[in-house]
């Protein structure tokens, strides 16, 4: 048995588990520790249930002992994103209007898949205000911090399971991406996570004010743990009807996932032509890993799609979607409310129905010139982030010319508005030390394909751990 179970991914805690070397009681515990030493500073998790997760683990196994887990995930301990539903824990979504008594009833079907699946829930992590910016903190729960750095931020919305991933608080965690949630957060903290093709994993109930921008995702240390989870997550369900049907969901993301990349056409766009930037640290860091894929046999080409000024488009629906948000929320209650969040809806009011309009068809152009693109070119890399994780507490950081943090997210929001699968793939350290990662975008329904490249690039660039938690 291994000394530190924290340090193992889900894949190795399987093998244990099929040996019968380590108990899921073992490495539910294990967790269960390392939350309660580090969470008191990075205020990863906004709710614990130690006394479920035991449970749940000792259920597990029960069915180890029997030879009959439920699947290879059967007595890991994941974590869920403190917006999505979940049965018997309230789900606060990061504000003090949402109300802490209100029905615990249902799971929303990414956690219905965990659970059936066998999975250990250990607690839920910390949101911005409903998910409404890239980084993470609140008025409800406070700041979360960064593993690397506590004064540098995880990154946002799913800035708590970025934290708790990295700080090594168990090996599964479950995240959600509507502009970047899960990108932004996977880049800032130097862990994987993957925002499926949309439609893929199912969501319910899915955000009125984002639709079909939002998606369910895992984030993991390893590529491999993330195609396990990936393997549970995209099962079928009735209650999202814009989700795939189950004959589109046959696929096992852990097939070929170590095939490698010959032959693989990958077009590298440094900036996506004139949408995006990014810091010398990081442009470099990005441009070596193209020089690494195409050493595995990739054939990469520096092109960029032909796209239209994108900030304006998730600018015009993001502000009508907090709009519409806030205003479901009674007036009187406002002023409990993150500001930046009720600011970004005033700015949503002084909208026009024209120019909401403009902006889906913007979107929608977008996804044409994409399908057109992906005609010659089977993936498409970019940097994730432009920059490091900036400062705990802000929106925007301090030395740049910026006013929202859709200015410092130019490679993200770009797939929501597509619904492509997208994956952040760490590649480094920058100046500051702290990491930094590039993306890949796939086409419709082809993330097995943007799995099986990041985990070409992770097999001969190991990630990197963030130091002082194993």
């Amino acid at each position: 048995m291994t000394d530190n179970l924290v340090a193992l991914s889900a894949s190795e805690l399987w093998d244990l588990y099929t040996a019968g070397d380590v108990s899921p009681v073992d490495a539910t515990q294990a967790v269960l520790d390392q939350i309660e030493t580090h969470n008191p500073t990075l205020n990863c998790f906004c709710l614990v249930d130690a006394d479920s997760a035991v449970a749940s683990a000792k259920e597990s196994e029960v069915r180890w002992q029997a030879g009959e887990p439920l699947s290879a995930i059967d007595g890991i301990p994941v974590s869920i994103k403190d917006l999505t539903i979940t049965k018997g824990w309230p789900t606060l979504r990061g504000s003090r209007t949402s109300d802490p008594d209100a029905p615990q009833d249902e799971d929303a079907p990414a956690v219905a898949r965990l659970r059936e699946a066998g999975a250990v829930l250990t607690g839920k992590t910390t949101t911005p205000e409903f998910g409404w910016k890239g980084v993470t903190d609140n008025p409800l729960t406070g700041i979360t911090r960064n593993p690397w750095n506590p004064e540098r931020t995880p990154g946002g919305s799913s800035g708590g399971a970025s934290a708790a991933a990295a700080a090594f608080m168990g090996p599964l965690h479950q995240g959600s991406d509507a502009a970047g949630s899960i990108r932004i957060p996977s880049a800032f903290a130097g862990i994987f996570g993957h925002k499926p093709t949309f439609g893929l994993v199912p969501n319910f109930p899915l955000p009125g004010h984002i639709g079909n921008l939002a998606n369910m995702g895992p984030m993991t240390r390893t590529v491999t743990d993330s195609a396990l989870m990936l393997n549970v997550l995209a099962n079928p369900d009735s209650r999202d009807f814009m989700s795939a049907p189950a004959s589109a969901q046959t696929e096992n993301y852990l097939n070929a996932l170590d095939a490698g990349i010959e032959g693989v056409r990958i077009a590298y766009s440094p900036t996506l032509g004139d949408n995006g930037w990014a810091d010398d640290d990081v442009a470099n860091a990005v441009a070596d890993a193209a020089k690494v894929l195409a050493d595995l046999g990739a054939i990469v080409e520096e092109v960029d799609p032909d796209l239209p000024p994108l900030r304006p488009v998730i600018e015009v629906i993001w502000s009508a979607a907090d709009a519409w948000m806030v205003d479901m929320i009674p007036a009187e209650k406002h002023e409990l409310m993150d500001p930046g969040l009720v600011a970004m809806a005033e700015q949503g009011r002084n909208l026009s129905v024209t120019d909401l309009v403009a902006a889906q068809a913007t979107r929608i152009e977008l996804g044409n010139r994409m399908a057109r693109f992906h005609q010659n070119y089977d993936l498409l890399l970019t940097p994730q982030m432009p920059l490091e994780a900036i400062e705990v507490g802000k929106t925007v950081p301090d030395d740049r010319d910026m006013k929202e943090w859709v200015e410092w997210c130019p490679f993200t929001y770009p797939f929501n508005l597509t619904m492509q699968p997208a994956c952040s793939v760490p590649c480094g350290l920058g100046d500051e030390r702290l990491p930094v990662a590039l993306q890949l975008v796939g086409r419709h329904w082809e993330d097995a394909l943007v799995l099986r490249a990041a985990r070409a690039y992770e097999m001969v660039h190991p990630f990197i751990a963030a130091p002082g938690y194993v």
